[in-house]
């Protein structure tokens, strides 16, 4: 049975879910949600979804939702097969593996995700963009930069040499607020700028950068 993924096919974490499918080369259907009319608030979605939020997945009858513990799932079962190692199997690969995702969750995904929030769910919404708000996160955004600069000068990847889940988990807020935003937080961060470019150029997330 090929794995459903349920949620809105320009949702950024349901593009995340689909760019994990695509480096372990898992097909997948795309089962749409509108969430722009509310379809995810509908008792019928939160009886697999509690908290009315996109993406859950579907597998064979195995229902996940938390776009994070998805995406680890998917890497776990289908180790053997399309990209290896996006999570390592050895105790100390994978703790600099958790260590570097707990960096993307605390220190990149809160700040690159709220000025999401204010300058682009906000307008969908019709509401006004806080801009004080998004001046804070982009400015503590941009400190922890700083920090990825320097882990960054000393491997290629946030856990190492080789790419990892934790990586490709920036990909979703981050193209948002590089590319589709135009914040220049890469500026005089080559360190930075090159990770970046290796990870969001990869053919997986290219394929559905514009929707799952």
């Amino acid at each position: 049975m090929v794995l459903k993924l349920h949620g809105h096919a320009i949702a950024p974490l349901v593009r995340l879910v689909a760019a994990v499918c695509r480096e372990k080369d898992i097909p997948y259907e795309l089962v749409n949600v509108a969430v722009y009319k509310g379809e995810h608030k509908t008792p019928a979605f939160k009886e697999f979804q509690p908290f009315g939020q996109v993406p859950y997945i579907d597998d064979d009858g195995f229902i996940l939702y938390e776009s994070r513990a998805i995406c680890r799932y998917l890497a776990k079962k289908y180790a053997d097969q399309g990209t290896p190692g996006l999570i390592p199997k050895d105790a100390a690969g994978e703790a600099l593996f958790e260590q570097a995702a707990s960096i993307e969750q605390f220190n990149f995904h809160p700040f690159a995700a709220g000025i999401t929030a204010e300058k682009v769910i906000k307008k969908h919404q019709g509401l006004e963009t806080d801009e004080a708000k998004v001046k804070f996160l982009l400015d503590t955004l941009n400190a922890k930069l700083d920090a990825y600069e320097v882990i960054l000068g000393k491997s290629a990847y946030l856990a190492g040499e080789d790419i990892t889940l934790a990586d490709l988990f920036h990909l979703p807020y981050g193209t948002v607020v590089i590319e589709e935003l135009g914040y220049n937080i890469l500026e005089n961060r080559p360190n930075v700028a090159r990770w970046w470019k290796a990870v969001s150029s990869r053919p997986a997330w290219q394929a559905v950068k514009r929707g799952a």
